[in-house]
Protein backbone atom coordinates (compact mmCIF):
# COMPACT_ATOMS: atom_id res chain seq x y z
CA UNK A 1 0.00 0.00 0.00
CA UNK A 2 1.52 3.30 -1.42
CA UNK A 3 1.72 6.28 0.72
CA UNK A 4 -1.84 7.69 -1.76
CA UNK A 5 -3.52 4.24 -1.22
CA UNK A 6 -3.25 4.79 2.44
CA UNK A 7 -4.07 8.41 2.77
CA UNK A 8 -7.12 7.71 0.08
CA UNK A 9 -7.75 4.24 2.79
CA UNK A 10 -8.26 6.43 5.72
CA UNK A 11 -10.11 9.38 3.83
CA UNK A 12 -12.67 6.28 2.98
CA UNK A 13 -12.42 4.57 6.14
CA UNK A 14 -13.50 8.32 7.69
CA UNK A 15 -16.29 8.47 4.93
CA UNK A 16 -17.53 5.34 6.24
CA UNK A 17 -17.86 6.19 9.78
CA UNK A 18 -19.82 9.33 9.42
CA UNK A 19 -21.85 7.98 6.90
CA UNK A 20 -22.69 5.46 9.71
CA UNK A 21 -23.05 7.56 12.34
CA UNK A 22 -25.32 10.16 10.15
CA UNK A 23 -27.31 6.31 9.66
CA UNK A 24 -27.77 6.00 13.33
CA UNK A 25 -28.48 9.69 14.30
CA UNK A 26 -31.31 8.90 11.02
CA UNK A 27 -32.92 6.38 12.71
CA UNK A 28 -33.19 8.09 15.53
CA UNK A 29 -34.83 10.67 13.80
CA UNK A 30 -37.12 8.32 11.57
CA UNK A 31 -38.18 6.61 15.19
CA UNK A 32 -39.03 9.78 16.10
CA UNK A 33 -40.76 10.85 13.42
CA UNK A 34 -43.10 7.56 13.51
CA UNK A 35 -44.33 8.31 17.09
CA UNK A 36 -44.75 12.30 16.82
CA UNK A 37 -43.83 13.52 12.95
CA UNK A 38 -41.32 16.62 12.81
CA UNK A 39 -41.66 17.42 16.22
CA UNK A 40 -40.87 13.64 17.32
CA UNK A 41 -37.99 13.56 15.18
CA UNK A 42 -36.53 17.13 16.63
CA UNK A 43 -36.47 16.10 19.92
CA UNK A 44 -35.14 12.92 18.92
CA UNK A 45 -32.01 15.29 17.91
CA UNK A 46 -32.01 17.13 20.68
CA UNK A 47 -32.24 14.67 23.37
CA UNK A 48 -29.08 12.83 21.71
CA UNK A 49 -27.08 16.06 21.83
CA UNK A 50 -28.09 17.39 25.30
CA UNK A 51 -27.16 13.82 26.71
CA UNK A 52 -23.93 13.77 24.49
CA UNK A 53 -22.71 17.40 25.67
CA UNK A 54 -24.57 17.06 29.55
CA UNK A 55 -25.06 13.69 30.71
CA UNK A 56 -22.66 12.77 33.95
CA UNK A 57 -20.11 10.66 32.52
CA UNK A 58 -18.49 7.66 34.09
CA UNK A 59 -14.76 8.77 34.93
CA UNK A 60 -11.97 6.29 33.70
CA UNK A 61 -10.90 5.77 37.17
CA UNK A 62 -14.31 4.72 37.70
CA UNK A 63 -14.51 2.11 34.98
CA UNK A 64 -11.02 0.74 36.40
CA UNK A 65 -12.93 0.46 39.64
CA UNK A 66 -15.16 -1.50 38.27
CA UNK A 67 -12.70 -4.35 36.01
CA UNK A 68 -10.67 -4.41 39.53
CA UNK A 69 -7.95 -2.84 37.86
CA UNK A 70 -5.00 -0.91 39.63
CA UNK A 71 -2.50 1.19 38.32
CA UNK A 72 0.57 -0.48 36.54
CA UNK A 73 3.37 1.32 37.64
CA UNK A 74 6.64 2.51 35.98
CA UNK A 75 8.96 0.38 38.23
CA UNK A 76 6.76 -2.42 37.56
CA UNK A 77 7.22 -2.47 33.54
CA UNK A 78 9.57 0.64 32.88
CA UNK A 79 9.95 -0.27 29.41
CA UNK A 80 6.44 -0.39 28.31
CA UNK A 81 5.51 3.19 29.56
CA UNK A 82 8.35 4.45 28.28
CA UNK A 83 7.15 2.89 24.80
CA UNK A 84 3.39 4.11 25.89
CA UNK A 85 5.23 7.99 26.05
CA UNK A 86 7.20 7.73 23.06
CA UNK A 87 4.12 6.75 21.28
CA UNK A 88 1.91 9.20 22.60
CA UNK A 89 3.70 11.78 22.14
CA UNK A 90 4.24 11.09 18.01
CA UNK A 91 0.61 10.58 17.70
CA UNK A 92 0.49 14.19 18.90
CA UNK A 93 -1.40 13.52 22.37
CA UNK A 94 -1.27 16.44 24.74
CA UNK A 95 -0.94 13.69 27.71
CA UNK A 96 0.04 10.16 27.92
CA UNK A 97 -2.51 7.84 28.79
CA UNK A 98 -2.22 6.05 31.74
CA UNK A 99 -1.51 2.28 32.20
CA UNK A 100 -3.97 -0.05 34.27
CA UNK A 101 -3.40 -3.94 34.77
CA UNK A 102 -6.52 -6.13 35.25
CA UNK A 103 -5.42 -9.51 36.83
CA UNK A 104 -7.36 -11.74 34.17
CA UNK A 105 -6.01 -14.80 32.34
CA UNK A 106 -8.53 -13.17 29.62
CA UNK A 107 -6.06 -11.85 26.76
CA UNK A 108 -7.48 -8.17 26.27
CA UNK A 109 -6.77 -4.48 26.00
CA UNK A 110 -8.90 -1.34 25.81
CA UNK A 111 -9.30 2.30 25.84
CA UNK A 112 -11.13 4.39 27.87
CA UNK A 113 -11.33 8.32 28.37
CA UNK A 114 -10.55 11.27 26.06
CA UNK A 115 -7.41 12.72 24.82
CA UNK A 116 -6.94 14.81 28.17
CA UNK A 117 -7.81 11.83 30.25
CA UNK A 118 -7.44 8.62 28.51
CA UNK A 119 -6.65 5.18 30.18
CA UNK A 120 -5.27 1.92 28.55
CA UNK A 121 -6.17 -1.11 30.40
CA UNK A 122 -3.85 -4.48 30.08
CA UNK A 123 -4.77 -7.73 31.53
CA UNK A 124 -1.99 -9.86 33.55
CA UNK A 125 -2.61 -12.81 30.24
CA UNK A 126 -1.61 -10.33 28.04
CA UNK A 127 1.47 -8.82 29.55
CA UNK A 128 2.44 -12.59 30.46
CA UNK A 129 2.14 -14.31 27.01
CA UNK A 130 2.75 -11.47 24.21
CA UNK A 131 6.20 -10.43 23.37
CA UNK A 132 7.89 -6.92 23.54
CA UNK A 133 7.00 -6.74 19.99
CA UNK A 134 3.58 -7.75 19.86
CA UNK A 135 2.58 -6.21 23.49
CA UNK A 136 3.90 -2.76 21.59
CA UNK A 137 1.77 -2.90 18.63
CA UNK A 138 -1.36 -3.65 20.70
CA UNK A 139 -0.90 -0.46 22.99
CA UNK A 140 -0.38 0.95 19.82
CA UNK A 141 -3.93 -0.15 18.51
CA UNK A 142 -5.00 1.35 21.76
CA UNK A 143 -3.54 4.52 21.51
CA UNK A 144 -4.75 5.13 17.70
CA UNK A 145 -8.47 4.52 19.15
CA UNK A 146 -7.79 7.38 21.36
CA UNK A 147 -6.09 9.50 18.46
CA UNK A 148 -8.89 9.42 16.18
CA UNK A 149 -11.68 9.99 19.10
CA UNK A 150 -13.62 6.00 17.83
CA UNK A 151 -14.39 6.14 22.23
CA UNK A 152 -16.36 9.50 21.55
CA UNK A 153 -17.70 8.20 18.24
CA UNK A 154 -18.93 4.78 19.40
CA UNK A 155 -20.82 6.60 22.50
CA UNK A 156 -22.82 9.25 20.71
CA UNK A 157 -24.10 6.42 18.38
CA UNK A 158 -24.91 4.59 21.24
CA UNK A 159 -26.91 7.31 22.60
CA UNK A 160 -28.78 7.36 19.10
CA UNK A 161 -29.23 3.75 19.37
CA UNK A 162 -30.49 4.07 22.86
CA UNK A 163 -32.94 7.03 22.06
CA UNK A 164 -34.03 4.95 19.02
CA UNK A 165 -34.87 1.89 21.89
CA UNK A 166 -36.86 3.83 24.06
CA UNK A 167 -39.46 5.08 20.92
CA UNK A 168 -39.23 1.68 19.70
CA UNK A 169 -40.45 0.47 23.41
CA UNK A 170 -42.99 3.85 23.19
CA UNK A 171 -43.89 2.32 19.96
CA UNK A 172 -45.23 -1.05 21.29
CA UNK A 173 -46.83 0.12 24.37
CA UNK A 174 -49.08 2.59 22.44
CA UNK A 175 -49.57 -0.44 19.80
CA UNK A 176 -50.95 -2.70 22.74
CA UNK A 177 -52.65 0.04 24.59
CA UNK A 178 -54.61 0.45 21.38
CA UNK A 179 -55.11 -3.38 19.94
CA UNK A 180 -58.85 -2.97 21.30
CA UNK A 181 -59.89 -0.34 19.20
CA UNK A 182 -58.11 -2.04 16.52
CA UNK A 183 -59.89 -5.17 16.50
CA UNK A 184 -63.00 -3.32 16.66
CA UNK A 185 -62.11 -1.36 14.09
CA UNK A 186 -62.05 2.17 15.62
CA UNK A 187 -58.74 3.20 14.59
CA UNK A 188 -56.48 2.19 11.71
CA UNK A 189 -52.40 2.59 11.68
CA UNK A 190 -50.44 2.07 9.08
CA UNK A 191 -48.93 -1.24 9.48
CA UNK A 192 -45.17 0.08 7.38
CA UNK A 193 -44.63 2.28 10.00
CA UNK A 194 -45.17 -0.06 13.00
CA UNK A 195 -42.51 -2.56 11.16
CA UNK A 196 -40.32 0.82 10.84
CA UNK A 197 -40.85 1.14 14.60
CA UNK A 198 -40.37 -2.58 15.71
CA UNK A 199 -37.58 -3.37 13.40
CA UNK A 200 -35.27 0.15 13.99
CA UNK A 201 -33.10 -0.96 16.85
CA UNK A 202 -31.98 -3.93 15.48
CA UNK A 203 -31.05 -1.95 12.45
CA UNK A 204 -29.53 0.52 14.50
CA UNK A 205 -27.94 -2.20 16.48
CA UNK A 206 -26.09 -3.75 13.00
CA UNK A 207 -24.99 -0.01 12.17
CA UNK A 208 -23.28 0.31 15.57
CA UNK A 209 -21.35 -3.08 14.74
CA UNK A 210 -20.65 -1.85 11.92
CA UNK A 211 -19.23 1.27 12.64
CA UNK A 212 -17.23 -0.55 15.42
CA UNK A 213 -15.32 -2.81 12.83
CA UNK A 214 -14.75 0.47 10.44
CA UNK A 215 -12.93 1.82 13.55
CA UNK A 216 -10.71 -1.22 13.96
CA UNK A 217 -9.21 -1.39 10.49
CA UNK A 218 -8.54 2.09 10.96
CA UNK A 219 -6.45 1.95 14.35
CA UNK A 220 -4.63 -1.44 12.83
CA UNK A 221 -3.32 0.54 10.05
CA UNK A 222 -2.64 3.80 12.49
CA UNK A 223 -0.89 1.43 15.19
CA UNK A 224 1.40 0.25 11.91
CA UNK A 225 2.19 2.93 11.02
CA UNK A 226 3.00 3.91 14.51
CA UNK A 227 5.50 0.99 15.38
CA UNK A 228 6.37 1.02 11.75
CA UNK A 229 5.74 -3.30 12.68
CA UNK A 230 2.65 -4.23 11.06
CA UNK A 231 3.48 -8.16 11.23
CA UNK A 232 3.72 -7.96 14.98
CA UNK A 233 0.14 -6.89 15.39
CA UNK A 234 -0.09 -9.44 13.03
CA UNK A 235 0.67 -12.02 15.30
CA UNK A 236 -0.70 -10.29 18.46
CA UNK A 237 -4.16 -11.03 16.89
CA UNK A 238 -3.61 -14.49 15.35
CA UNK A 239 -2.00 -15.28 19.29
CA UNK A 240 -4.77 -13.16 20.99
CA UNK A 241 -7.99 -15.53 19.12
CA UNK A 242 -5.78 -18.86 19.63
CA UNK A 243 -6.19 -18.50 23.15
CA UNK A 244 -9.90 -17.66 22.89
CA UNK A 245 -10.49 -20.84 21.73
CA UNK A 246 -10.36 -23.85 24.23
CA UNK A 247 -8.16 -26.40 25.23
CA UNK A 248 -9.44 -29.30 23.74
CA UNK A 249 -10.54 -27.39 20.17
CA UNK A 250 -7.37 -26.37 20.51
CA UNK A 251 -5.50 -29.88 21.11
CA UNK A 252 -7.94 -31.80 18.73
CA UNK A 253 -9.06 -29.17 16.20
CA UNK A 254 -6.87 -26.36 15.87
CA UNK A 255 -7.85 -25.56 12.60
CA UNK A 256 -11.85 -25.15 13.31
CA UNK A 257 -13.46 -21.69 14.35
CA UNK A 258 -16.82 -21.10 15.22
CA UNK A 259 -17.01 -17.50 13.23
CA UNK A 260 -20.45 -15.56 13.97
CA UNK A 261 -21.93 -14.03 10.99
CA UNK A 262 -19.85 -10.69 9.98
CA UNK A 263 -22.42 -8.68 10.44
CA UNK A 264 -23.11 -9.33 14.17
CA UNK A 265 -19.27 -9.12 14.95
CA UNK A 266 -18.09 -5.78 16.20
CA UNK A 267 -14.36 -6.68 15.56
CA UNK A 268 -13.53 -7.47 11.83
CA UNK A 269 -12.61 -11.08 11.02
CA UNK A 270 -9.23 -11.97 11.98
CA UNK A 271 -8.13 -13.37 9.11
CA UNK A 272 -8.95 -10.39 7.46
CA UNK A 273 -7.24 -7.74 9.49
CA UNK A 274 -3.72 -9.93 9.51
CA UNK A 275 -3.92 -10.30 5.55
CA UNK A 276 -4.28 -6.42 5.57
CA UNK A 277 -1.51 -5.69 8.10
CA UNK A 278 0.86 -8.67 6.33
CA UNK A 279 0.66 -6.37 2.83
CA UNK A 280 0.95 -3.05 5.15
CA UNK A 281 4.72 -5.09 5.82
CA UNK A 282 5.94 -4.83 1.91
CA UNK A 283 5.77 -1.17 2.26
CA UNK A 284 9.23 0.81 3.01
CA UNK A 285 7.94 2.67 5.92
CA UNK A 286 7.50 -0.53 7.61
CA UNK A 287 10.33 -0.75 9.70
CA UNK A 288 10.42 -1.50 13.25
CA UNK A 289 10.49 1.50 15.42
CA UNK A 290 11.70 -0.47 18.39
CA UNK A 291 14.04 -3.39 19.69
CA UNK A 292 13.91 -5.38 22.79
CA UNK A 293 15.87 -7.31 24.33
CA UNK A 294 14.96 -10.51 26.64
CA UNK A 295 16.06 -8.30 29.67
CA UNK A 296 13.01 -5.62 29.46
CA UNK A 297 10.50 -8.24 30.19
CA UNK A 298 9.39 -8.50 33.85
CA UNK A 299 8.34 -11.21 35.96
CA UNK A 300 4.96 -12.87 35.05
CA UNK A 301 2.39 -10.90 36.70
CA UNK A 302 -0.80 -12.47 38.67
CA UNK A 303 -3.69 -14.08 37.32
CA UNK A 304 -7.01 -14.50 38.98
CA UNK A 305 -10.11 -16.55 37.54
CA UNK A 306 -12.88 -13.54 36.56
CA UNK A 307 -15.53 -12.71 38.94
CA UNK A 308 -18.96 -12.88 37.55
CA UNK A 309 -20.57 -9.60 38.54
CA UNK A 310 -24.72 -9.23 37.79
CA UNK A 311 -24.58 -8.69 33.65
CA UNK A 312 -21.88 -11.12 33.16
CA UNK A 313 -18.02 -11.32 33.57
CA UNK A 314 -16.72 -8.44 34.72
CA UNK A 315 -14.15 -8.37 31.48
CA UNK A 316 -15.40 -7.84 28.33
CA UNK A 317 -13.47 -8.70 25.35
Amino acid sequence: MTGLQHALARSTNRGQTLLLLLAIASLSGLAGWVLGGSAGAAWALILALALALFAPRMSPAMLMRMYRARPLHAAEFPVLHEVVADMAARAGLSRTPRLFLIPSQVMNAFAVGGRDDAVIAVTSGLLNRLDMDELTSVVAHEISHILHGDIQAMTLADIFSRITGVFSTIGKILLIINLPLLLLGEITISWGLVFVLLGAPGVSMLLQLALSRTREFEADASAARLTGAPLALARALARIEYQQGSLFDRLFFPGRREQEPSLLRSHPVTDERVARLKAMAQEPWATPRYRFAQATRPRPFTIVRPRWRMGGYWISL
